[in-house]
């Protein structure tokens, strides 16, 4: 299980509860659903048969965050789905889970001690940095807001809870469309980062 909290519980028997953020806002919550599953949640690395999962840091607060590396064979995918910059070690996964709180503008938190990149932000990293398919897996008041107002990001889609969403192996046809720069987004007629 990676995150999750009330609400977001799978079924069945969990090996692990990995999360990202030990100190995150919804952590006693978590620790208790977890618990009463034989789990403790923890930033932590798991393995097990091929599948391999490594924390790996990401600036989003004051106090150590991570984002998870989660390799199987030759597939690979990136869970980071709260970041204030994009996680360079990030570049080139086939499949990426990113943070989408931010609609156009960061969200910075009291005292710029951290925040929340904005979608736009991540599109333009995620372009750069050469992400096959990216997936907006957090989403805050900004996007949703947007969301209501009938606007698509440029770059990726938002995730759907329930949905399965497979890495792509290195070298497989990359799912998410390019943004061309100065273009013109077809689904928000935003200009594209």
């Amino acid at each position: 299980m990676l995150d999750g909290g009330p609400g977001a519980v799978p079924a069945g028997r969990l090996d692990a509860w990995l999360v990202t953020d030990d100190h995150a806002e919804l952590i006693a919550a978590i620790r208790r659903i977890a618990r009463a599953r034989g789990c403790e949640p923890a930033v932590n690395a798991f393995a097990q048969g091929g599948l391999r999962i490594l924390p790996r840091p990401v600036r989003h607060t004051s106090h150590p965050a991570f984002g998870y590396d989660i390799r199987a064979g030759t597939a690979r995918a990136v869970w980071a789905p709260e970041f204030l910059v994009f996680p360079r070690w990030a570049r080139g996964t086939p499949l990426l889970f990113a943070e989408g709180s931010g609609w156009s503008r960061r969200i910075w938190f009291a005292g710029r001690v951290g925040g929340h990149a904005s979608i736009d932000e991540v599109c333009v990293a995620a372009a750069r940095e050469r992400v096959g398919r990216l997936v907006f897996a957090h989403l805050g008041r900004p996007t949703l807001a947007a969301l209501d107002r009938g606007c698509r990001p440029p770059l990726g889609e938002i995730g759907r809870e329930g949905r399965t969403y497979c890495p792509l192996s290195p070298g497989s046809p990359r799912r998410s469309p390019r943004p061309r720069p100065g273009g013109r987004s077809r689904r928000s007629g935003r200009a594209r980062p």
